[in-house]
């Protein structure tokens, strides 16, 4: 796919063509889980209206940036979105609210279950007004459960989840990936379910309410291979999936750099051998099988490491891949944007953002044949369509100002200027 060009990319303009075209959303979300989940039904074609406080997204100031409020990481989570502020202590403001839901397709929050409740936007009290509504949200635990109103953050779902204690089993010390995964994957979940309670709605006519618990999501997804023989039982074994977790799985050093390499089943296992000059290990009853493998790793990933050191990186990766075997280097995050084969598909998108100038995003990463996503919105400056929007939903200047906190910021200005 062939890079667009930047003068189209993010403009406002271009009609949504995703899947969820005509879709309206309510966001309520901010930090990073929700906004990943609500910037994906953007992408998507959904219109996601981003309801901010009057200080805004906290996020937007997390990290370097041009202006204030317009951080590189907030950047990176708010694209297809647009911003009104309205200061929900207010009654009149979560009136507003109300009124914006009423039109929408989707609320979605990063609240608690007992704040949203007595804030006034709990499910029951939403679904009884708007029972056509999806409305959803990522605690960090079961809101049916004991924890319902305890604070989770990604660190701490980290730790809870078992992905520290894998560190540490693979590393010798817990410590947390280098990365929010807990954040971005339960974001990316939240946004399948909201697909699919959407789906639901178009069969039944009715919305419902959409939780996915960061605690017991990641679990789920840990587990999926490290439950390992725990899953006849904890009494007949236990959790840790032996590859993954063993010292030597990691980079190969070659003579001048690294590579990743990996053959799966038995076949690509004779090849690699082969590529190796070491064609006997084939028939060593330690790596003749998968069983055989997953027991004697270690040994199996040592003898690897030791026959990679003896050719330069390009030369390994010209053999690999005259075989078929999956390979790849090791990329510098900081080369990406010159990697041809990203350059080829287009992956990295430039555009011209109205405030911030030049800026750098990812594309889209999957693909519908029908129905494909866009990048037609670039991330929202705080409130910037908060009369747009409110104007839209009947009120007048003066109710605007007062809604959006901006009538009391006037006010302090003025008495400032007459001081």
């Amino acid at each position: 796919m062939p890079q667009r060009s930047e003068s189209r990319l993010m403009q406002g303009v271009a009609p949504a063509t995703g899947a969820l075209a005509g879709i309206r959303v309510v966001d309520l979300t901010f930090n990073v889980l929700g906004p990943v989940a609500t910037q994906i039904l953007g992408d998507m074609g959904a219109d996601v209206i981003k309801v901010e406080a009057p200080r805004g997204d906290p996020m937007r100031d997390n990290g370097p940036g041009r202006h204030p409020q317009m951080s590189a990481f907030y950047l990176n989570l708010n694209r297809n979105k647009r911003s009104v502020v309205l200061d929900l202590k207010q009654p009149a403001a979560l009136q507003a609210l109300f009124r914006l839901v009423e039109g929408a397709d989707v609320l979605v929050h990063s609240m608690r279950a007992g704040a949203a409740e007595r804030l006034g936007i709990g499910y029951g009290a939403i679904a009884s007004r708007y029972p056509r509504l999806v409305y959803a949200f990522a605690p960090g635990y079961r809101s049916d459960g004991p924890w319902r109103d305890r604070p989770a953050f990604d660190d701490v779902i980290q730790g809870e989840s078992g992905l520290a204690d894998l560190m540490r089993r693979a590393t010798g010390e817990p410590r947390y990936l280098p990365t929010v995964l807990a954040d971005k994957l339960c974001g990316v979940y939240l946004a399948m379910a909201i697909g699919m309670a959407l789906v639901a709605r178009a069969r039944s006519g009715r919305g419902q309410e959409v939780q996915v618990p960061m605690l017991e999501t990641m679990l789920s997804f840990n587990l999926l291979e490290h439950l390992w023989t725990a899953t006849f039982g904890p009494e007949e074994g236990s959790f840790g999936y032996g590859r993954p977790l063993s010292p030597q799985r990691r980079p190969y050093a070659t003579r001048d750099g690294h590579i990743c390499v990996l053959a799966v089943d038995d076949d690509q296992w004779r090849r690699l051998f082969g590529a190796l000059d070491r064609p006997e290990l084939a028939g060593d009853p330690r790596f003749a099988t998968l069983v055989a493998r997953t027991a004697n790793i270690d040994a199996l990933y040592a003898i690897v490491a030791a026959e990679l050191l003896g050719r330069t990186t390009a030369e390994w990766r010209e053999r690999l891949d005259a075989l078929d075997i999956a390979n790849g280097p090791v990329n510098d995050l900081d080369a990406l944007p010159e990697d041809p084969y990203l350059r080829e598909t287009g992956f990295f998108q430039r555009y011209q953002h109205p405030s911030e100038g030049a800026l750098l995003t990812t594309s889209i990463p999957f693909h519908f044949s029908a129905t494909p996503g866009s990048l037609r919105r670039a991330p929202p400056r705080l409130g910037e369509h908060s009369e747009e929007i409110l104007a839209s939903l009947g009120y007048g200047e003066d109710d605007i100002a007062a809604l959006t906190g901006l009538a009391a910021e006037r006010s302090a200005a003025a008495g400032a200027a007459g001081a």
